[in-house]
C-alpha cells in the first residue's frame, strides 16, 4: 500500500503551518516547522505570488496530509460527501473526522494520527466489542473504541491518555480514561473542528 515516508515536519513546512503530524514533539523547540518556517528545497526562502488554483490545490494538499489520506481515497471521500444531504465541505470534513484512525487519536490514545493508524492496524482496539485492524472505518453515533486488554499496559499509549489535556477532546466524543474506552456520541459539527480548514477551495478545485 502507497504511504508517505519521508520527512513529516518537511509536509508542515510545505503548508506553511504546524500540521502536528509529530504528536507531542510539535509542542516542543525541537519542532522543525519553529526553526525554518519557510518551505523545504533550495528555493524555500524565495516569496512566491500563488495563482488562484495553487491556493485551492494547497488547501486540498493541506487536508490530506493533516488526514494522512492519499490522492485516490480522499477522492472517494470527496464524491460520498457530495452525495451526502447538506453542504458537501462540511460532509467531507465529517467523513474524515469520522475514521477510525482519527477518532483514536481524537480520544487521546496515540500522539499523532500516524500513530493512531499505526495501532489500529496492528490490532490493539476493539470496536463494539470485535477486533478492527482497518484505520479507515467510519464511526457513528453509538459506537464504543476500545483499547484491548492485553493493550492496556502500552507504555507509549497511556503516556498519550496522560497529556490528552493539551489539546482537549471534542464534545462528540467521551473518553473513560479508566476504562480504556471511548464513545461517539454523535458526528462531529463543523465548530468543533478547529483545525484551520477552508473547505469551500477544496469544493472549487474538485468542481473545476
Amino acid at each position: 500500500m502507497a504511504r508517505y515516508r519521508e520527512s513529516a515536519c518537511k509536509l508542515c513546512r510545505r503548508e506553511g503551518m504546524k500540521l502536528f503530524l509529530k504528536g507531542d514533539r510539535c509542542y516542543t523547540d525541537k519542532c522543525a516547522f519553529e526553526r525554518r518556517g519557510y518551505p523545504p528545497g533550495q528555493h524555500g526562502q524565495r516569496r512566491t505570488k500563488l495563482t488562484e488554483y495553487a491556493i485551492r490545490l494547497r488547501e486540498k494538499q493541506k487536508v490530506k496530509r493533516i488526514y494522512g489520506v492519499l490522492e485516490k481515497q480522499f477522492r472517494r471521500y470527496f464524491e460520498k460527501a457530495e452525495r451526502m444531504k447538506g453542504v458537501t465541505g462540511e460532509n467531507l470534513l465529517r467523513l474524515l473526522e469520522s475514521r477510525l484512525d482519527n477518532v483514536v487519536y481524537r480520544l487521546g490514545f496515540a500522539d499523532s494520527r500516524n500513530e493512531a493508524r499505526q495501532l489500529v492496524s496492528h490490532g490493539h482496539f476493539l470496536l463494539n466489542g470485535r477486533k478492527v485492524d482497518i484505520p479507515s472505518i467510519l464511526v457513528k453515533p453509538g459506537d464504543v473504541i476500545e483499547l484491548r486488554e492485553k493493550s492496556r499496559k502500552n507504555l507509549k499509549i497511556n503516556a498519550s491518555l496522560e497529556v490528552v489535556s493539551r489539546r482537549g477532546i471534542p464534545s462528540w466524543l467521551e473518553l473513560r480514561k479508566e476504562e480504556y474506552k471511548g464513545i461517539v456520541k454523535d458526528y462531529p459539527k463543523r465548530e468543533e473542528i478547529t483545525i484551520p480548514i477552508q473547505e469551500q477551495l477544496i469544493v472549487e478545485l474538485y468542481s473545476k
